[in-house]
């Protein structure tokens, strides 16, 4: 289904003036038939009770905005610019996802602000007919951002971890959108909680040994945290490849929450404390071990005092203890003789 703009109906104001002339015509021709001729009364009296039907063919579109039109089943065209137009009074705006409501901007409200005809067409049923104004027919062609539940999804070591993602879309081809999928807004949702999976699947949360991220059959550091720009555009480009059918376009993805899911969290907080410890005392130990050594180089070059092996080995082992230790060490003077 390939999108067929109409440009060559904004003529909407002109219309309006024709239709309004010919009802004070009509009134006219009523009043003077009732003297004249009966047949001007039945003229002019047709064209009151049936002069509005024109009427229903004047559309006012604004700024990014479409409506896509059919008559008696088959498509007629789209109207993309701002501006007054007159179609067929018996065409029919169609948006299937005109009161589908997401965790998103420039959602349709569902009826809360309809216009002046469906409030009295409501308040005449006592509100149980449910009559989409002609403003909920429109479709929406602003940039309009997704934000989807947050998932719970295995990574590819099996931890669970809990994350969402923000997409930018906005509809392309409203010919597609309206007529290959059922209801775009549902499948776009759909599509991104699916890519979202099928992405993430493929990472750690974090860098982990052995993994192939990239699917060239090398392990690399690619991991939920560390590459969350890679892992963003991916999904992206997934989620574009889905919706092509349905004329949407993916502007941009982005992660906008990325944890350990709760039955793990304590756990792996516990894992992230330990690898910081063995790293911080790592460190330190690498940091003695190298005082020490200059202390023992720098003793022997002045001459200050000859050591024998064992006497190295107490200093050493002093000195480690005091640098190493997780308190300040108390020392004991010696006085007198080292021997």
């Amino acid at each position: 289904m390939e999108e067929r703009v109409l440009n060559n109906k904004k003529n909407g104001m002109a219309m309006m003036l024709l239709f309004i002339a010919a009802y004070i015509l009509a009134i006219v021709v009523f009043i003077t038939g009732l003297a004249l001729h009966p047949a001007l009364t039945i003229a002019g009296f047709l064209w009151l009770c049936l002069g509005w039907i024109p009427f229903c063919g004047l559309k006012v579109l604004g700024p990014q905005e479409a409506m896509v039109l059919t008559l008696f089943g088959n498509y007629v065209g789209t109207i993309r610019d701002a501006g007054f137009y007159f179609v067929h009074p018996f065409c029919v705006a169609v948006n299937p996802a005109a009161r589908t409501k997401l965790r998103q901007s420039g959602d349709v409200n569902g009826g809360e602000h309809d216009g002046t005809a469906a409030l009295i067409a409501k308040a005449a049923t006592g509100g149980s007919a449910k009559i989409a104004s002609q403003e909920s027919k429109k479709i929406s062609l602003k940039i309009m951002t997704l934000n989807n539940a947050r998932q719970k999804i295995n990574d590819v070591l099996g931890t669970p971890i809990e994350i969402g993602i923000a997409v930018m879309w906005k509809v392309d081809d409203t010919a597609k959108a309206v007529f290959n999928v059922d209801n775009y807004k549902e499948y776009l949702s759909l599509q991104c909680d699916s890519a979202l999976r099928d992405i993430v699947r493929l990472y750690p949360y974090d860098v982990a040994q052995g993994v192939d991220t990239t699917g060239d059959g090398q392990a690399d550091d690619g991991s939920l945290r560390g590459s969350s720009i890679v892992v963003a555009q991916r999904i992206r480009d997934q989620i574009q490849a889905k919706v092509e059918e349905a004329g949407l376009t993916i502007i941009d993805a982005r992660i906008t929450y990325l944890a350990y899911a709760p039955e793990i969290a304590a756990a792996m907080l516990q894992r992230q404390q330990a690898s910081a410890i063995v790293d911080a005392r790592k460190l330190i130990v690498d940091g003695a071990v190298g005082m020490v050594e200059m202390a023992l180089d720098r003793l022997s070059e002045k001459h200050i005092v000859d050591l024998d092996e064992e006497r190295k080995a107490a200093m050493v082992s002093n000195l480690l203890v005091v640098l190493c230790g997780n308190s300040e060490a108390q020392p004991i003077v010696n006085t007198g003789s080292l021997y």
